[in-house]
């Protein structure tokens, strides 16, 4: 089986590691990768190899996987699954994990998710959604809100268009920057305002055929920049599977409330789900409420969560296409993952780029530890920071303390200048 990967960060580097551990595939392809993502075949790895597509640019991929004879795709980002990357391989019979266009309107719209969550019953935070900016805040001038709101910007903003707002003028910066200064560009053409909710959070993965989901293992991920949740919010900064305190009670009622419902509703649409539903959910003294969908692997969490699965990760995915996953039961290893992700000075700002990585083989040869590239580049053979979020540094453990530990021995392997990392990953 030949493979592509389609995408370049930290999350497409863990597919790669999982899926070339597959005795289904014998050559993996990465669209355009990063400078980890490409390797001769050894230690029972198959080949992997970068190709300088973008993925943006849903003909060339389209070319690239005709020419190659590619018998699985699998879309990383969710920019090209909401342009219809999936339809377009679809018309031309090409094997490919993700949802289609219209299914993928669950992350690429949020004012969708909302609406779609309202009519199956699916529960969430009360909300309003505005295109007109006057209406916005004239409907600002109307709450009081003490416990605070969230203001989103519907659009896709790589994980950064939600603002926690403490009071109702927060809200009216929020919802100017979004729609008046464009902070987030055409994503910010529609904004939602909601209720802000309180209590912990969770992020729940399935895997989905279009007619089942089945959960992964219930992952936690930090979002803000600095230590305890201070700053602003990033694209994750770090996460760890599973979480304490959450039972297989809870992750059933979860499935059952929120997952296969929302499998089931997509059906009925005429859209079904095929692919990765991604569930943030918070946990609030009234019960669980979802924050929001994703249609792809989260990034920092499939770090944790790849390194955990005992399946076959390539027959997974393909069962998913077939619909046949209820013919492979997804087993996870009795055991813990962390991932520690290392920024590039000034993220989620402005960050330079070209500054020199050492130490990543020596974090890689310790026991229980995998570094996966995310926004780095190769320069005269060596490895170079390319973009905010450099490396994220996992480690497996027979439990969350053992996993923290492994991952930040890796980390302080590793150095490049002004690198800027959480050390409170876990620590709630």
């Amino acid at each position: 089986m030949k493979v592509l990967i389609i995408g370049s960060g930290g999350r497409e580097h863990a597919l790669a590691w999982k899926l070339a551990q597959s005795d289904l595939v014998r050559h993996i392809y990465v669209a355009p990768g990063n400078a980890g993502t490409h390797w001769p075949a050894h230690n029972g790895f198959c080949r992997t190899e970068n190709v300088p597509i973008q993925p943006s640019d849903l003909m060339g991929l389209r070319h690239f996987a005709l020419e190659k004879s590619i018998d699985l795709t699998v879309v990383g980002p969710e920019a090209p699954l909401a342009e219809g990357v999936v339809d377009l391989f679809e018309r031309d019979g090409l094997p490919i994990f993700g949802p289609t266009h219209q299914a993928a309107q669950l992350e690429a719209s949020k004012a969708f998710a909302k609406a779609f969550m309202v009519e199956q019953h699916i529960p969430t935070a009360a909300y309003a959604t505005f295109t007109d900016y006057h209406e916005a805040m004239a409907y600002l001038a109307t709450l009081e809100a003490p416990e605070g709101l969230v203001v989103k910007a519907s659009g896709l903003a790589a994980g950064k268009g939600v603002i926690i707002c403490d009071d109702v003028a927060v809200a009216q910066e929020a919802v100017h920057a979004i729609m008046q200064d464009r902070a987030f560009g055409t994503a910010g053409d529609a904004v939602l305002i909601e209720e802000r909710l309180s209590g912990p959070e969770l992020s729940l993965l399935a895997f989905c055929d279009g007619q089942t989901a089945v959960p992964l293992l219930p992952a936690r991920d930090h979002k803000r920049i600095f230590d305890h949740d201070q700053g602003p919010n990033t694209g994750g900064m770090g996460a760890f599977a599973p979480v304490p305190n959450v039972d297989m009670a809870l992750i059933e009622t979860v499935r059952a409330q929120v997952l296969q419902p929302t499998v089931d509703g997509m059906l009925r649409r005429g859209t079904p789900f095929k692919g990765i539903l991604y569930a943030g959910i918070m946990l609030t003294p009234h019960g669980l409420r979802v924050l929001e969908f994703n249609c792809r692997f989260g990034d920092p969490e499939t770090q944790v969560l790849l390194p955990l699965l005992e399946n076959d990760l390539a027959t997974v995915l393909m069962a998913c296409i077939d619909g046949h996953l209820d013919r492979h039961p997804i087993h996870m290893k009795q055991a813990a993952c962390a991932t520690v992700v290392m920024a590039s000075p000034g993220y989620p700002g402005h960050y330079p780029v070209g500054l020199p990585i050492v130490g990543i083989e020596e974090a890689n040869r310790l026991a229980n530890v995998m570094v996966f590239h995310a926004g780095t580049a190769e320069n005269n053979g060596d490895v170079v920071t390319h973009g905010g979020r450099v490396l994220t540094v996992s480690g497996v453990g027979e439990d969350l303390s053992a996993a923290l530990d492994a991952a930040y021995a890796g980390v302080q392997q590793i150095s490049f200048e002004g690198a800027h990392y959480r050390t409170d990953i876990g620590g709630r």
